[in-house]
Parts: C-alpha cells; structure tokens; sequence
C-alpha cells in the first residue's frame, strides 16, 4: 500500500539530510509504528506519505514514494486526501471549523460525500472516540487531549485506505489512549486499513504492532521486524521489554499480561526487599540572588539559586519584553517575601468557570518547596486551567490562590514572573527567534543570568542541537525542550509543566527526570499535568488526580498509582502485589545482590 523506494529528504540549510536512503513497504491492513529517538526524522518519514514532504514543507525529496499506486512527486496532498488521512504532533494545525460536529464533517464535505452518509458517519464517529458530549462545543474550549480526539476523529469521518498518525496518544489519558487504540486496531483488522504510526509512549502501542520501523539515527536506513525483535536492539524501548531485558526474558515480552506469565521469578527474587524512592524532598525556600557563573564543561547549571527575572518573554503573560540589568546583593531578594513555613502554593476552594462549563470546583492544594506534584485525570478534568490560576493567567470565581504570598490574577505578572514559571502544552507560545542560539540569549538577558546559562541547559536536555537551527525546524519534541530550558533559565522557586513529555523519548525523558530532580533538590517546588504514568512514577512525590474539575485523590505517589488500573506504571502491574514503580527501582534492587 505505502512503499519508499530509496526516499532521501534535505532541507534547505541543512548540513545533513533529514532521511537518507530509505526503502520501505508497508502493506495493505498492517498496523506499523515507527521508532526511534526524538529528531531521527520519523515526521518527516511520515509526511512523505501524503506528500506534505515535500510539497508543503519544502526541502528537497529524491527517490520514489507511492501511496496506492499514486506518486507522491506527481500527486499534491489534496490529491490524495481521498486516500490518506493525516494528524500530525500539533492536532490545532488541522482544525478550519469552529465546533467538533462541523470539524468531523468538513473533511467528507470536501471530498462531497451525501449528507446523509456524513451525518451517519459523523454519528459513529463521535461514539466511537467518546465525543458525543462535546459535539456543540467549540474546539477553542477543549482541552489538549480532547482537540487531539477531535483531530483523530477528522480523518476517520471520510474512511481513508491509509492512516498516517504522528504521536496520537501524547496528550491523551490513559483510558482515551486505549478508546483510540482500540479503533485503530478494528480499523485494521476489520475494513483492512493501513495504519503507519509514530509514537514515543511504546508501552501503549507496541503490543497492537503488526511490525516496527526503527530510525536510529538521522540519516540511518530504517532496521524492520518483529516487534520483540526490534525492542531487543532499539535505543527506546518501554518498561515492560526493559524488565525483560533485565530479567533475561527471551523473548521480549510487548504487553502487561505476557510479562505477568513470567515475573513469578522475578518477585521470589525482589520478596522481602523494599522499594527505594522517590523519596519525598522537603527543603527550605527558595532564595533569589543571581545564579553564581557556569563552569566551562559543567552539565548544567541547575545548582545555585534563581535568578531574578526581569520581565516575561513575548506570549508568556502576552506582554512586549523589556530588559533590565540583573541585580544582586541584597538587593536582589524580593520584597514581601512569603513566610518560609507556608507553602510555597496553595487554593482554598478554588472555582473556575468557563462559559458553560465549571472547569475546577472546590479545589484546595499545598504545594511545598522541594515537592514534586503530578496531576493527573482524564482529558478535560481541569489539571491546565489549575496550573493557568497558579500562573495568574486564569481568573478564580471561587476560592482564592495564593503562590509566594501573592495572588497571581491580582498581581502584575513582572511580579509574578519571579515566583512562577509555566511551560505550556504549545512549546510555539514561548518561541519567536530564528535561532536556538538566539533563544537562548534572551532567555539569559530575561533571567539576568549569566551568558550561556540557558545554552549549557538546552545542550543537558537536548544535545546535538546547533545554535543556528530554527526552532520550526525542531521536532515537537525538541521544540518542547527548548521552551523548557527557556523557563528553567529563570529558575523560577515554583516550576509548572503542563505535559512536559509530549514528543519525547525515553532517553530525552530521563534527561528532563535529572534536571528536575536536581530543583526539588534545591527547594524550588514543581508541579506537572501530565497523562504520563511512567513519568509520574520515576519523579513525583505525591499524586493529585482530578475528576470533573474536582480532586478526588491526594497522597504519596506509590499508595495513589499503584491501587489504580488507570495510573498504575507497567512495572507495578507486572510485579503485584509488590510495590515496585520503575524499572530503575527494580535495577537497584537486584544489583544490591551482586
């Protein structure tokens, strides 16, 4: 159905290509998931298909990539809409209607389907991903992961022989993630569908794979096989085959249930032992003299104390930014500093009320310094607009929120930037140079950070980026990175990261783990939305999980996740009863013996 033959893709300025040398076919009714670190080029493999690469994003293509017997050199996209359905990283890019109903119409009114076929379809549809009760509401008001359904949805409506899907689960919950699974497996086992998928979250997918396609490397020819096969030897790979690797399984379990089959030995080996961490962190607060200077060769600089910040970057609180020089000396430290025995954040009886919809109800929170703090819930359950009340960019209705003394929606956000920083699902609001470079040096003149300090940390998060790259030309993944380097310049003493790990792999993944465990460590306090089980596990302290705006769960991450089917790691499920949450736990543990 889909085949490369010797497909290469260079962009203009680019000292390497994006693809080299790629000879692939997938055929018809396979379900096949691409592979392989952030930046090897899996986008742009997957934009080839119905010719966006590259005819919408320029760049040279040299080869051959046929799509149903259709040449993508001589068919452009809108000439295989009727073939090929596409959801790229960023669900927003698709969107031309205002409401979820006319977003599901739109593409088969295209295409000049019967009315009354589309209203069929447009039926289905919304039940099968669980948007029936959003069908009226404007796209505008959804949620990440409820858009990211919505775009799902859009190109399912006209029936596609062929589904091109870049990251389809990162903003989705964990049940949704399965709904939309489920789909694509019906799609693919009952109508014959063609389904090619890039996807970092492999503990989600990799068991519904027919085959895998690993890209190591940029520019490296694709290895494919078996999925256990390509786990064996891929640079990512999920918890459940990482555990398999360590206990010896051969071969690689894919999914929670053939790993349960064989742990029996595993636990005998862990009985008796205690899992170690997290182990929750209370510092005292957070200081705000300037930063003391990187060492050349250094990681970071995540030690020392934040700096303070001047003004908030362009989008960050939608003001112009202006510069100041950095202070220091006493001089430096904020006024009306909050009493080091109060949290560091707090909401009693936080309401929040969009139009028609009660987005918080009720909430109260302690976040303290040095805690780590994950909230989780299903897509729409309010976990962005509780970080926006923290930031001051959304307004409460109810209750009162208070971070650093302050009231956020009250106070000037040139205040409140000293207190508070939010890396926000759309890494795109914090980016407007033309460089990473660039980016970084306003990023240090914002923070009054010495220079290169947000360098040396893009290079920690996200090594092998150079400085004249344009952050469009990043990934998604890599461009999240980037805005979160932005933040973390500032050193702000409360850090909110509203799905910090869309796009990422699991090595960028276990980078962005360090870092912030090096802040909590330091006291600064961080909050994470995320649907990121995984995540949640290996770094938070505690779990708060809301529900329809309201938090019906609050403690220490092991007794939260670990009785939930939902918000249980792979590890937990494998190993229960025991109380182990990573692989990194279990590691430990059995290294302990030698």
């Amino acid at each position: 159905m889909i085949r490369f033959e010797q497909v290469s893709v260079r962009y203009e300025g680019a000292a390497e290509p994006a693809l080299a040398g790629v000879d692939l076919t997938v055929p018809e009714g396979e379900l096949v998931l691409l592979v392989g670190p952030s930046g090897v080029g899996k986008s742009t493999l997957l934009g080839a298909v119905p010719g966006l690469v590259p005819h919408f994003t320029g760049g040279t293509l040299s080869g051959r990539v046929t799509v149903g017997g259709r040449d993508t050199r001589t068919h452009k996209p809108r000439e295989l809409a009727d073939l090929v359905g596409t959801v790229g990283q960023d669900p927003s890019a698709h969107f031309v209607t205002d409401t979820v109903e006319d977003e599901l119409a739109y593409g088969m009114e295209s295409l000049g389907l019967a009315p009354d076929v589309m209203r069929r379809r447009v039926e289905e549809t919304l039940d099968l991903l669980g948007l029936a009760e959003l069908r009226d509401r404007p796209i505008a008001t959804l949620s990440g992961g409820q858009r990211q359904r919505v775009a799902i949805g859009s190109v399912l409506t006209p029936h596609p022989k062929v589904l091109v899907l870049d990251e389809p689960t990162s903003a989705l919950d964990p049940a949704a993630a399965e709904e939309v699974l489920a789909v694509l497996q019906r799609l693919v086992h009952d109508l014959g569908t063609t389904v090619l998928m890039a996807e970092h979250r492999l503990e989600r997918v990799v068991q519904y794979a027919d085959r895998v396609v690993l890209l190591p490397a940029p520019g490296a020819a694709p290895v494919v096989g078996a999925p256990a096969e390509i786990m064996a030897v891929s640079p990512v790979r999920p918890p459940v085959a990482e555990l398999g690797l360590l206990a010896g399984w051969d071969p690689l379990p894919l999914s929670v249930r053939d790993a349960r089959r064989r742990a029996e030995g595993l636990r005998e080996r862990l009985a008796g032992r205690s899992p170690a961490g997290p182990v929750p962190l209370v510092a005292g607060p957070v200081h705000h003299e300037p930063p003391a200077p990187g060492v050349d060769g250094a990681p970071l600089p995540l030690s020392g104390s934040p700096a303070p910040v001047p003004a908030p970057r362009s989008g960050f609180f939608g003001l112009r930014r202006t510069r100041r020089a950095p202070t220091t000396g006493p001089a430096a430290g904020l006024t009306g500093a909050p009493d080091p025995a109060e949290p560091l954040a707090r909401t009693e009886g936080l309401g929040v009320r969009r139009g028609r919809v009660e987005a918080l109800r009720a909430v109260t929170l302690d976040v303290r310094a040095g805690e780590t703090v994950a909230l989780m819930g299903r897509n729409g359950a309010g976990k962005s607009t509780l970080l926006g009340a923290l930031v001051g960019m959304v307004p409460p209705t109810a209750g009162r929120v208070r971070v650093g003394g302050l009231e956020p929606s009250r106070t000037d956000p040139r205040t409140m930037v000293r207190r508070v920083g939010l890396v926000p699902q759309e890494p795109r609001d914090l980016l407007y140079a033309e460089t990473v470079a660039a980016e970084c040096a306003a990023a240090d003149a914002d923070a009054g950070a010495p220079a290169g300090s947000c360098r040396a940390l893009v290079s920690r998060l996200l090594p092998g980026v150079p400085d004249a790259t344009h952050p469009r030309d990043l990934s998604e993944g890599q461009r999240l990175t980037l805005a979160l380097a932005l933040v973390l310049t500032a050193r702000p003493p409360l850090i909110l990261l509203d799905e910090p790990t869309r796009g990422l792999d699991y090595a960028a993944k276990s980078r962005l783990v360090g870092a912030l465990r090096g802040l909590a460590a330091e006291g600064h306090a961080i909050v994470l939305a995320t649907h990121d089980v995984e995540l949640a596990a290996e770094l938070a302290d505690r779990v708060v999980i809301l529900a329809g705006g309201e938090v019906v769960a609050d403690g220490p991450t092991r007794q939260v996740v670990v009785s939930s089917p939902a918000y249980a790691p792979q590890t937990a499920k494998i190993l229960a009863p025991q109380e182990w949450l990573t692989v990194s736990q279990v590691r430990t543990a059995l290294e302990a013996d030698r």
